[in-house]
């Protein structure tokens, strides 16, 4: 087949046509965009500066301007979308289909993102708490969208899910600012219990990281195979909960030998037979 100069001519024209009605959308697109991000910028920045000022977890506020900023993408995203000329059911259809396929592949993901919500919004523990959960204790360092770190008291990492974290019974020994320490120590059966709780309630009443009130008490909790077993408890501020039992623990020991206070173990009597 010929080209003619009047196919040519046709075909020019038809070009020029299609490209005057194009640049018109490109540039509208351009400054919808241009125009838009700065909004959008200036707006997250605002959200950003609120956030800092409020005292929440910085896990939260780091989520929320990440996800201000994602949702003033997104807009951007649909609007230069629709100018050029894009259905926006045709486009709002794609997101769903990938939305779908995304959430039936990522469950277990979405449950973990779930979970990160609740623990943000309603802060069960925070960073720097001290909790036992799923079998681990440890110092929570950092809560993520999906995942919440912590490390354990010989420094091993430990990664939960936020799913787990959320469904699961959590143990926080940070939020109260004083703890009970209760130690169980054993005497020798005849021991003089009243002498023995004058000796032990006579070394909590010189520690002053002590509270005396509540006042420390001791009691006998049960009777052993060899011993008389005593329960003390005390109180103290949750950063000396750890170095008041050691110390005290020791403390007893020394005492004890002092006073002549008997700490026994156990005994078997073997008969020789006939």
């Amino acid at each position: 087949m010929e080209i003619t100069p009047e196919m040519m001519d046709s075909f020019w024209a038809e070009a020029m046509a299609l490209i005057w009605s194009v640049i018109p959308k490109l540039i509208y697109a351009l400054l919808f965009y241009l125009i838009g991000k700065f909004i959008i910028n200036k707006l997250v920045a605002g959200v950003k500066r609120i956030l800092e000022k409020r005292e929440n977890n910085p896990s939260l506020n780091e989520f929320l301007y990440t996800f201000a900023k994602a949702l003033g993408t997104f807009v951007i995203v649909i609007g230069v979308a629709t100018i050029l000329g894009v259905p926006l059911s045709s486009f709002i259809a794609i997101f769903g289909a990938a939305g779908l396929a995304i959430g039936l592949a990522l469950q277990g993901s979405l449950s973990n993102f779930a979970g990160g919500l609740l623990i943000l919004a309603f802060k069960p523990f925070k960073v720097g708490d001290v909790i036992e959960a799923q079998g681990h204790l440890g110092t929570v360092e950092k809560i993520q969208v999906l995942y919440t770190r912590m490390h354990t008291f010989d420094k091993k990492e430990i990664v939960i899910p936020n799913g787990n974290l959320a469904n699961s019974d959590v143990v926080n020994m940070s939020t109260q600012p004083v703890r009970r320490v209760d130690l169980s120590v054993g005497v020798a059966y005849g021991s003089d219990i009243q002498k023995v709780r004058e000796v032990v309630l006579g070394i909590f009443a010189k520690d002053e990281r002590v509270h005396k009130d509540p006042a420390p008490v001791m009691f006998l909790s049960n009777f052993g195979d060899s011993s008389l077993d005593l329960s003390i408890r005390v109180w103290t501020n949750a950063e000396n909960l750890w170095p008041v039992f050691f110390d005290s623990m020791e403390k007893i020991n020394i005492e004890f030998e002092k006073n002549n206070i008997e700490i026994p173990f156990p005994q078997r009597v073997v008969h020789k037979g006939a």
